[in-house]
């Protein structure tokens, strides 16, 4: 090569390899803003991953601050439009796919003010303290009087959440009275709880052995007088704030379409949740097809129990037969039971596999209500994930039902997935604890069905028990839809798991309770699922022999929580890598 020509191409390769670094330093910086930006959002989980000052704070969902986020969401979003990051590949495309997506949702959700429904059935504001209560574990003195002066914040914390539901009262948007009535209960018991008994108190019930007795007593103490004069006469007030102004408020209707801008608001909801371009009338039409298929699927596995009456007659010996029924303690221990049975099958379906480990618990004490199965851990704290039953509600749950259960909220389910999401090495924290709906209860229903490959399930009846278990996500799909975009009735939704799951009446009813209260949400589950399982079916015919279900796992948990469409693209380009 002439010196001439080998000083060109030497030029050429320089300057493309400046614009790659400029690239990736553009790609790098925004991800840098974009972390602070969730720090400061969020400081319960900030304050899991160390953060000292997010540790005595609230999350802020004041106005004000709406404002400022808009605002950062708004420049992160024309720096996103303008920076010359096109040219990215493999990971840092996916980084910069994945940041697009998320500040896109972010900037349109803010212009529906949800903030001013912030509480569902079961959970809101006034249990976020109980969740943290679970994830923080002081390991000295400093981080001990940080949780008191948290608990302090707690009175500010509910003001300001109090003064956006004063401002959905103003405006018509508000929960309905049966959604309101079920917050108004939880509330009464928490106010009525002693302070010794709070659950608030559990982070300073289990300061290190090697701290001071004297030290130990006095933050026990100081935090016990935190929440008598601080804690329960907000609930107090927030109770009686509830009884006396919000309730008399309420929506009469139960479908998110009789807000204003309601419609709007559950397009975007359904959008959101299953990230997606799906409609309502889309997802509705999806939900009658897997109805009537897992309809048939039962039939069949029926027929293998021996049972020679109708349907209905066989949903009703379900729901009574003794032997499929328990107490509370025996049920927690048949699921521990099924856990560890699938742990020792992980081994043939992952190749990754996290450290973190797991337990089956019943809920803890605030939270009883919530609709929560499983509950992250803390890699950083050493805090294990807890797979959580309902002890009043367990007596009322077929047995048959346990195994698909467990595989959904421990592992290979939530648990493994959102495990191995935390302990992504070099991964934003962002990226970590992501919890995109589609894919996070997307795998976890597809997680059931993996059970089925995995052997978990031991006869027919278990096997009916995951098809009871994946006809109430398919009757989702129509029961959202129905109540929130087509008018229907609370009895019309419910009509869908009465007629076609074992599911428990009272079961029925608590999540009924969760769709009206929560609209779109429960649509992600079969969205997700349904996802993921033609995503392998893909690679199947693609691959042939070549297919390796262990690394076809890895591959799409690999990058931790994902909005579909770039799961899609990552398996499919795995797909083509394994076929090259």
């Amino acid at each position: 090569m002439r010196p001439f020509a080998r000083l060109l191409l030497c030029s050429v390769i320089l300057a493309g390899g400046s614009l790659a670094q400029a690239s990736e330093a553009a790609l790098e910086s925004l991800m840098r803003d974009y972390t602070a930006f969730t720090r400061e959002q969020d400081p319960v989980r900030a304050a899991e991953r160390g953060d000292r000052l997010a540790a005595t704070r609230w999350p802020d969902n004041s106005p004000a601050t709406i404002a400022r986020r808009a605002k950062t969401l708004e420049s992160l979003g024309a720096r996103l439009a303008a920076a010359d990051i096109d040219s990215l590949s493999g990971a840092e495309a996916l980084e910069r796919d994945w940041l697009r997506w998320r500040v896109s949702v972010q900037r349109e959700g803010i212009g529906f003010d949800a903030e001013r429904i912030n509480f569902v059935s079961g959970d809101g504001f006034y249990t976020v303290a109980d969740y943290a209560a679970l994830n923080t574990s002081p390991q000295s003195t400093a981080e001990a009087e940080a949780w008191i002066t948290r608990l302090r914040a707690i009175p500010a914390f509910y003001r300001a959440e109090t003064a956006n539901l004063r401002r959905g009262t103003d405006t018509s948007f508000t929960q309905p009275r049966m959604t309101v009535e079920r917050a108004i209960a939880d509330l009464e018991e928490r106010a009525g709880r002693p302070a010794e008994a709070s659950p608030l108190l559990a982070p300073l019930k289990k300061l290190p052995a090697g701290m001071p007795p004297a030290a130990r007593e006095r933050l026990l103490a100081a935090g016990t007088d935190a929440i008598r004069i601080a804690v329960l006469p907000a609930e107090r007030e927030l109770l009686a704030f509830l009884k006396r102004d919000y309730l008399p408020r309420a929506r009469p209707g139960i479908g998110a379409s009789t807000l204003p801008r309601g419609a709007a608001w559950y397009r975007y909801l359904v959008r959101m949740h299953t990230t997606t371009s799906m409609t309502p009338e889309q997802i509705h039409s999806l939900g009658e097809s897997e109805v009537k298929r897992i309809r048939a699927a039962m039939d069949a596995v029926i027929a293998e129990t021996g049972f020679k009456g109708d349907f209905p007659a066989f949903l009703a010996l379900a729901r009574s037969d003794k032997r499929f029924y328990t107490d509370a303690t025996d049920w927690g221990e048949k699921a521990a039971e099924v856990a560890k049975r699938a742990d020792g099958l992980l081994p043939r379906f992952f190749g990754l596999l996290p450290r973190l480990p797991y337990g089956v618990v019943p809920i803890p004490t605030g939270l009883e209500n919530s609709s929560a199965g499983y509950l992250a851990g803390s890699p950083e704290r050493g805090i294990a994930g807890s797979v959580v039953y309902k002890p009043w509600l367990a007596e009322k749950l077929p047995t048959f039902g346990i195994a698909a259960w467990v595989l959904h909220e421990g592992a290979p389910g939530h648990h493994l997935q959102i495990a191995l999401a935390q302990e992504r090495e070099g991964a934003r924290e962002y990226r970590r604890n992501d919890d995109i709906t589609a894919f996070v209860e997307g795998w976890g229903l597809y997680s059931e069905k993996l059970g089925e490959d995995m052997g978990i399930y031991r006869d027919p009846w278990e096997r009916f028990g995951r098809l009871s278990l994946e006809m109430w996500r398919a009757c989702r799909l129509v029961m959202d839809t129905g109540m929130h975009a087509m008018g229907w009735s609370r009895e019309r939704a419910g009509a869908c798991l009465r007629e076609n799951s074992a599911l428990a009446d009272a079961e029925i009813d608590f999540e009924l309770d969760r769709y009206i209260a929560w609209p779109g949400q429960a649509l992600a589950y079969k969205v997700g699922e349904q996802t993921i399982l033609r995503l392998r079916r893909e690679a199947e015919a693609e691959l042939g022999d070549r297919f390796d279900i262990r690394a076809f796992h890895d591959t799409v948990l690999g990058s931790g929580a994902l909005p579909l469409v770039l799961l899609e693209q990552r398996v499919r380009a795995w797909i083509s890598a394994q076929k090259s």
